[in-house]
């Protein structure tokens, strides 16, 4: 069951100790089957939108024979009103490379990559600069794990892991088939856990408060507090940590300007939330997952124009590799601008709905994937909008 209010927690930015890394100093004396156990009995899911357990991708990779294995940090926080990994690598950097430490630890591997957003590139010298600390530290304690900066180039499908591994090798960045996954084939073709800056840096608070007490946030499907990045319509935008399994209208009440019509959880590839279904709409994996974003529209905002800014981002940011996606976005496009025009009837957007999902199932990667979230959702509860 949802909570019935909302909760705000400091959590990922609370300090716990006043030691540098005297979390990861304990954690490091554990066995890796300890660790992953504990981050399995957490019930962590990814932070970065999929939700796939972490303990469980943990496992993947430690299983696996080879010479080299590596960890990767997601950091290209390219979601559209997402912006709270920049702003855990500029308080808290440090929770971050515990947490890949940690990691390495658990999976046998000793070297680690942050592949840092282009657009974050003003970053990369403070993060530099935690990580050379990080490595006296690491030295001091006897254990082998090497962490360096990738700077991507400002492209979004570079989000998806497959294409960010490509990025990473100096190829194109496209994604790949899969399987094979990261965990048996990922950089370099090696055994390779990604995570996200923010899975990364609540793994080190696991690891400090116990399983056990990370356990008493959240609900029983969505175990722990999320970052949120709050943007658009609504006076206290911003960053804040709450737990999951709110209501949707527990959230609105708390950071809408009393005139909310919508809510775009998860960013573009998300799904917007109408102002009738925020009572029956949680937050968490039970009912919309979010890698953060959420992005608030009231009543002055034309929901045409929200969803043809979506489609110009997703046909600008395809790779093109997929013709679903690549023809897909465009079609879509030009379908709702046709709408409006009073070239095509109302009718149409039906049409689009059946292109949107059959690209859901065609298309190679989650950007393709995931446009039919936005479309259907926005032509679903607001098609009057488009249509007039």
């Amino acid at each position: 069951m949802a909570n019935t209010y909302l909760k705000k927690v400091d959590v990922i930015f609370g300090e716990y100790t006043n030691t540098r890394y005297a979390i990861l100093e304990k954690t490091l004396k554990l066995t890796p089957d300890q660790i992953i156990d504990e981050v399995l009995n957490s019930g962590l899911k990814g932070r970065g939108g999929a939700g796939f357990p972490t303990g469980m991708k943990w496992k993947f990779a430690k299983g696996q024979e080879t010479d080299q294995k590596y960890v990767v940090c997601n950091a290209d926080e390219g979601e559209p009103g997402t912006f709270k990994d920049r702003e855990i690598l500029t308080r808290v950097p440090r929770k971050v490379l515990a947490g890949m430490a940690i990691c390495g630890k658990a999976i046998g591997a000793n070297k680690g990559f942050i592949y840092l957003r282009g657009e974050y590139n003003f970053l990369e010298s403070s993060i530099q600069n935690e990580i050379d600390i990080f490595h006296e530290h690491i030295k001091q304690l006897n254990f082998d794990f090497k962490i360096e900066i990738k700077l991507g180039s400002g492209a979004y499908i570079c989000g998806e892991e497959t294409s960010l591994f490509e990025s990473m090798e100096g190829k194109r960045g496209e994604p790949r088939n899969k399987p094979p996954y990261p965990t048996v084939a990922g950089y370099n073709g090696k055994p390779t856990v990604i995570n996200n800056v923010e899975t990364f840096a609540t793994v080190q608070v696991i690891c400090k408060i116990g399983s056990e007490e990370f356990k008493k946030l959240g609900t029983q499907d969505s175990r722990g507090s999320k970052l949120f990045s709050i943007s658009g319509d609504s006076p206290k935008s911003d960053i804040y940590e709450l737990e999951l399994g709110m209501l949707l209208n527990d959230f609105v009440t708390e950071y809408g300007d009393g005139d909310t019509k919508a809510v775009q959880v998860g960013g573009a590839s998300g799904y917007c939330v109408p102002r009738k279904k925020f009572n029956d709409t949680i937050i968490g994996f039970e009912g919309i997952p979010t890698g953060g974003s959420m992005m608030i529209f009231n009543s002055s905002r034309s929901m045409y124009n929200v969803l043809h800014d979506y489609l110009e981002f997703f046909t600008e940011e395809s790779c093109g590799q997929c013709t679903p996606c690549r023809v897909g976005c465009q079609q879509l496009l030009k379908g709702i601008e046709s709408v409006k025009k009073g070239e095509r009837p109302p009718s149409y957007l039906e049409e689009l709905k059946k292109l949107s999902n059959t690209m859901k199932i065609a298309a190679k990667c989650g950007l393709g994937q995931s446009v039919a979230n936005p479309f259907n959702s926005i032509v679903d509860n607001f098609k009057e909008e488009i249509i007039y």
